[in-house]
């Protein structure tokens, strides 16, 4: 009979022992978990200026490429009268003439709110 340790393989006449029973009383190995510490998080990169500018510049670009489709897609002249003064323009450029106008009413109240709100901190004694 050969050993238990020995890679020949048994006679034909000889039979391995039977290992099964204490096989399957032996509780399954399992790999331990490699502690989070251990491996390393891939950093994202930190913002800078220069990528939220790029960002920025990204999203002002696709907003100007809808305007254009949108002016382009209305070229029906339309006649405007404001305060008198009244002609004719193309659809797409008097609504974009509109919506420049409401941004331009609604930083000019928001720069009004943001003095006032300087004002008022500059006034209050500070607290220490």
């Amino acid at each position: 009979m050969t050993e238990r340790g020995s890679p020949d393989p048994p006679d034909r006449n000889e039979v391995w022992p039977d290992t099964s029973e204490a096989r399957a009383t032996e509780p399954p190995v399992t790999p331990e978990p490699i502690p989070s510490a251990a491996r390393p998080e891939p950093a994202a990169p930190p913002a800078t200026k220069t990528g939220i500018a790029f960002s920025g510049l990204l999203a002002g670009a696709i907003v100007l490429i809808v305007l254009l489709v949108f002016i382009l897609e209305n070229t029906a002249s339309v006649r405007i009268s404001f305060f008198g003064a009244s002609g004719h323009l193309p659809l797409g450029v008097a609504l974009l003439l509109a919506a420049i106008g409401g941004a331009l009413l609604t930083g000019i109240v928001g720069a009004a709110r943001i003095v006032q709100l300087r004002r008022h901190v500059k006034r209050r004694p500070r607290r220490r």
